[in-house]
């Protein structure tokens, strides 16, 4: 279909329906905002994992999935009279024209995007942390990520990668003295918190890092299976160990 000719308004009219208190679905009648919000996290992330995997026709068809997600959204706000899905379009268009000053302005070189939305934060909002508007939603190593930038925007950052690299081995002591359960909860916690902060010296998304480690991880396991003919649990920890190092030899 040519991108001009997109139209959203059927996919209103079946939330509509679906919504509707006397002749609609009664599990979506029953949704709420929160209700709604494990799925649209989770739907978010199937768009992901098309994109990872290469896989052009899953990723339309988790599109899709995403897009309904806001659609479901409006339309419980617009039941309870905050907003429509109309007023969703024309604030994020207004968003995006603002925040390309250099596109849509005078041409005039764009200050940058975390700019563009500090200032925007402050005059949106009482909250004048530098950390305002980090959302508690985000996946923990995204938002420590995130954290930890916001922190380096106001000077508060470790200047030489090696005090970071330092700080986490201290973690590590910290965690392997630590006696009680809240305590090692505690470190294990602070232990993560500096992985992440090394991790992002050296340039590097800890989210996608982790992401590719598990997939990794996924990868080579499998292949120990096959190698072990089902038998894996089987085998003592020697040879499991063994046949990790052939998955790991047989991919170099």
């Amino acid at each position: 279909m040519d991108e001009s000719a997109a139209d959203i308004t059927p996919l209103q009219r079946i939330m509509a329906r679906l919504r509707d208190p006397l002749t609609g679905c009664e599990w979506d009648i029953a949704q709420s905002f929160a209700t709604i919000a494990p799925y649209t996290i989770e739907e978010a992330y199937e768009v992901a994992d098309a994109i990872a995997r290469d896989d052009m026709p899953a990723l339309k068809d988790e599109l899709g999935d995403l897009l309904l997600q806001v659609v479901f959204h409006s339309r419980i706000a617009q039941e309870a009279g905050h907003f429509t899905l109309a007023d969703v379009i024309a604030a994020i268009c207004t968003k995006m024209t603002r925040r390309h000053p250099h596109v849509f302005g005078d041409g005039q070189p764009s200050p940058g995007w975390e700019q563009i939305k500090a200032a925007e934060r402050a005059e949106t909002s009482t909250d004048t942390s530098a950390l305002a508007g980090v959302a508690r939603a985000l996946p923990a190593l995204a938002r420590a990520e995130k954290l930890q930038r916001r922190a380096a925007q106001v000077g508060f950052d470790w200047d030489d990668v090696r005090d970071v690299r330092a700080k986490l081995l201290e973690e590590i002591e910290e965690l392997s003295e630590a006696a009680t359960p809240d305590q090692i909860a505690e470190e294990a916690g602070d232990l993560l918190f500096a992985a992440v902060n090394l991790v992002r010296h050296h340039g590097v998304d800890p989210e996608a890092a982790l992401r590719a480690g598990n997939e990794k991880f996924e990868r080579r396991f499998r292949a120990m299976e096959s190698l072990a003919g089902g038998r894996l649990a089987d085998l003592d920890l020697v040879a499991q160990e063994a046949l990790w190092q052939q998955t790991k030899q047989a991919e170099d």
